[in-house]
């Protein structure tokens, strides 16, 4: 009987193992194919947003590729997507679009989705604002969590591209071990 139980409790180990290393390849081949300007309308998605609407390091990442990607690319719109978490006294998508605006991006230009509680919604409620001939868009995440956002998108039968961003150093380890058990759990459930 023991020895059952120690193969048993092995074989977890293994598999787990085998699992975690998978999870975290298919991280890592979130940030292709790397957008080119071909998509009319970019999706940034929401992340934490301190008190006083101060972004986290995660969305001022996020923010910053966009920036960057918008002013290269002047056709391109931008849906700014994220709600008000219960710990935030601001909606993600409120404080992304001031900050579009301080670091010059035209109003005409930004759409605000701020119902959005999660990653599916995210792309869900932006889906809605795109007009219905839309299919390609680009996504702006940081590089940890663009394989499920894509997953996700195209499961809302969206073709996508990616601009990723970087995540920050001193909360790497944390995301991207949270990551692996949503991308696991996306692949499972299918949202």
């Amino acid at each position: 009987m023991k020895k059952w139980v120690m193969r048993l409790g092995l074989l977890s180990i293994v598999i787990s193992i085998g699992m975690y290393i998978w999870l975290g390849e298919e991280m890592k081949e979130g940030v292709q194919p790397a957008a080119n300007g071909k998509a009319a309308y970019m999706i940034v998605l929401g992340a934490k947003v301190k008190p006083g609407g101060i972004p986290s390091l995660s969305l001022k990442n996020r923010l910053e590729e966009a920036v960057r990607y918008l002013k290269k690319y002047p056709h391109v719109q931008v849906i700014v997507s994220g709600g008000q978490g219960s710990d935030e006294d601001q909606t993600e998508a409120s404080v992304m679009l001031e900050y579009l605006l301080n670091n010059g991006i035209e109003a005409s230009r930004i759409i605000a989705e701020d119902r959005s509680t999660s990653t599916y919604e995210n792309l869900l409620f932006s889906k809605e604002l795109l007009p219905k001939e839309t299919k390609h868009v680009t996504i702006v995440s940081n590089d940890f969590h663009l394989k499920r956002a894509k997953y996700l998108a195209e499961t809302l039968d969206l073709e996508v591209d990616v601009v990723a961003a970087k995540t920050p150093k001193s909360v790497e380890a944390k995301l991207k071990l949270r990551e692996r058990a949503a991308l696991l759990k996306t692949y499972i459930i299918g949202y």
